[in-house]
């Protein structure tokens, strides 16, 4: 954090006090700007001490100035304020806490009994002015929307503010008009550091959609950046959530797309989008790849994505046996409320030699959950009757599973757990490339076709398998295409060996060394590192005729160099699956120095549109309900801020970051001092 007098940030060692507020470690909000708040612009606490107030009041008349002028003792209790505290809270102190103080004898005022010395280390916090408090207090809830994802209205509700008002009457939350307009100002200062960040992005982009519908029915879609640095370090960054204006169509996405793009001045830098295998998703793709290829500003290609189309497959699967899995989740939410039943469950499942098992259960209707079913079902079958006979009365019978029903659940759970590992492989893999993906996606298509093709498999799970088959293979189709291609063997574990056979063409290959020969050879290294941006000039561009000409014969005495170092890539045997990709490159970049910076730009391209475990793990249902319930007018400020500063840019107000982490060890250090003041005044009660 930057401490400097334009932000009116101060030293600890210019420091008096340690109470919360007396630092300006979060902005003041410019009245001018949002027609709220009451402090001058950049500053929180006066730079000049207080002075001393005239001893004007009623009320000073119980109270004792201290040697060093700085504080005040109330001459009944000892209780000490800061020299600055304002009359009124003197007065509201001798009222609660010394009734009848103003029918006092003279003689009992101005002779008081002798008090026991009472240090004060620092300034009570009575010293801190209501403005002060309130802004920390205000800031501190700032933070809580923005982590909880929750919008300004819910600071609204009455008793939220009662809670607070428990603890000090006098807090006063800001009116919900000034945290939207703080949450749209620190959108805004914050998007300003994102577009910097992504100035300095040296390699092409890659980008991915996703989209809901909110309670108002209201589209977003939110759109990802995702880039390698020259560090071999995987980065991404959401760029913005946008309204797609009714009729959600193509056309609209496309409109709205192209804004955010060129918005972040990357439009002319995107290699690839991964979207959401909707039909007007694949519009607008198909539309921004067609006006890239018009102006020939570089390669672009579409993806769709592989986690939405391994999910659909496994719904199918999942048809026949769903009331089963809804009648065996029944149970386990019993289980999971119920201590007791979880307890005698872990007991029986060890003394049956069934497992031991983690509560709570995943019981939510995504693809783990229901894995999960089914997984309890073929492997804790004992305990599970023995809980239910055991709690008949409670759980019902109608838990229970027939023979029948059992045997469906073993034949779903055997023919399903490749595809659980599969896609527990996906969401815990640290980059799951377009190459591992294919790969997998590979071999979930032979385990459909040997589904089909087996004799032991009963007709109920042969129909479903087929329409599980139809899906895989429209995915296979898609994805075939010489950018797929190039991206899968630039996977070093992957290379030509893995390959699925529907893209394992001679013809592939060719175009990938032509790709690589045209964008990667060494006099495209230095516009490539600069950011893949043009630097011709109106009189016919920064090179002279004759550069131009010797510009063509060094491509051609470098053509052999490129192609030893693209066969030689391909000539040695992939690396083990469990490597990590990017170190292998990055370990390997000076043997492939062109290779690598191609790399750099198609192991970017995603595979999925999302993140795997939202779409296959319980934790996308949270993401989900924070998304439905986000109002229109806060769903754009407070979904960015969080996933950026999840992301790790600092959360700043127009010049000024907040730095909370100050912050709350200041609260911390003042809690201390009230803790140490509250012990100090019993010792000398």
């Amino acid at each position: 954090m930057e401490w400097s007098v334009n932000n009116a940030f101060k030293t600890l060692k210019d420091m008096e006090s340690k109470s919360v507020m007396d630092m300006a470690i979060i902005p003041c909000i410019d009245p001018i700007d949002i027609g709220l708040g009451s402090s001058e612009k950049g500053n929180v606490v006066p730079a000049a001490k207080p002075r001393k107030k005239t001893m004007t009041s009623v009320y000073l008349k119980f109270f004792e100035t201290a040697p060093d002028g700085k504080s005040r003792r109330c001459k009944f209790c000892g209780q000490s304020y800061s020299i600055a505290t304002a009359t009124g809270n003197l007065g509201r102190h001798l009222t609660n806490r010394h009734p009848g103080y103003d029918k006092a004898t003279g003689d009992a005022v101005a002779n008081p009994a002798p008090l026991p010395t009472i240090v004060i280390k620092k300034n009570q916090p009575q010293a801190k002015t209501p403005q002060v408090d309130l802004d920390y207090l205000n800031w501190v809830l700032i933070k809580w929307l923005i982590v909880a994802s929750l919008p300004p209205s819910t600071l609204e509700e009455k008793w939220l503010a009662n809670s607070f008002k428990f603890l000090n009457s006098s807090i006063q939350l800001w009116p919900g008009e000034k945290f939207q307009a703080v949450l749209r100002e620190i959108f805004r200062s914050m998007r300003e550091d994102v577009r910097a960040i992504l100035e300095q992005v040296s390699s092409k982009v890659s980008i991915t959609l996703d989209f809901w519908t909110s309670y108002e029915q209201i589209f977003y879609m939110s759109v990802t950046c995702q880039w390698i640095d020259e560090n071999w370090s995987f980065q991404k960054v959401l760029l913005d959530i946008s309204h797609i204006y009714s009729p959600c169509s193509g056309a609209e996405i496309y409109r709205t797309l192209v804004k955010v793009l060129k918005m972040y001045n990357i439009y002319n830098r995107v290699l690839s989008c991964t979207h959401d295998n909707s039909p007007e998703a694949m519009r607008s793709c198909h539309t921004l790849k067609d006006n890239i290829d018009s102006q020939k500003v570089g390669p672009f290609c579409y993806v769709p994505c592989a986690a939405r189309t391994l999910n659909s497959i496994i719904n199918d699967g999942l048809g026949t046996t769903k009331p089963i899995i809804s009648k065996i989740r029944e149970f386990v939410l019993e289980m999971n409320a119920s201590e007791q039943i979880a307890e005698e469950f872990t007991e029986f499942a060890t003394a049956f030699q069934e497992g031991s098992w983690k509560f709570p259960l995943d019981a939510s209707a995504r693809w783990s959950g229901s894995y999960q079913m089914l997984d309890i079902v073929r492997k804790a079958g004992k305990s599970i009757e023995s809980i239910i006979r055991k709690y008949e009365e409670s759980l019902g019978s109608r838990v229970l599973l027939s023979s029948a029903e059992k045997n469906a659940v073993n034949i779903m759970h055997a023919f399903l757990e490749p595809f659980y590992k599969t896609t527990n492989n996906i969401c815990t893999n640290k980059l799951p490339t377009i190459g591992l993906v294919v790969f997998f996606m590979d071999h979930i298509s032979e385990t459909i076709s040997a589904c089909i093709d087996s004799r032991h498999s009963p007709d109920w799970l042969k129909s479903a398998a087929k329409d599980m088959a139809a899906k895989a293979q429209k995915y296979n189709e898609q994805v075939c295409n010489i950018f797929t291609y190039m991206t899968a063997i630039l996977d070093p574990r992957i290379k030509v060996e893995l390959i699925p056979e529907s893209l394992n063409s001679d013809n592939y290959l060719e175009e990938a060394r032509a790709h690589f020969f045209s964008n990667y050879s060494s006099n495209h290294f230095s516009s490539m590192t600069s950011g893949f941006c043009s630097a011709e000039l109106e009189d016919g561009g920064s090179f002279s005729f004759a550069e131009e000409i010797a510009r063509k014969k060094r491509r051609v005495s470098l053509s052999s160099t490129s192609t030893d170092e693209l066969t030689q890539y391909l000539s040695e045997p992939p690396a083990p699956l469990p490597t990590d990709v990017l170190e292998w490159w990055k370990v390997n970049s000076t043997r492939y120095p062109r290779l690598s910076l191609m790399a750099r730009d198609f192991l970017a391209v995603q595979a999925t549109s999302v993140a795997p475990e939202e779409l296959f793990c319980s934790n996308g249902d949270e993401i989900d309900k924070q998304r439905f319930s986000m109002p229109h007018n806060s769903a754009q400020a407070l979904l960015c801020i969080k996933s950026w500063t999840e992301g790790g840019v600092r959360l700043k107000y127009k010049s000024t970051e907040i730095d909370y982490e100050r912050l709350m060890e200041l609260a911390a250090s003042a809690a201390a001092d009230n803790s140490a003041a509250g012990i100090n005044k019993k010792q000398n009660g």
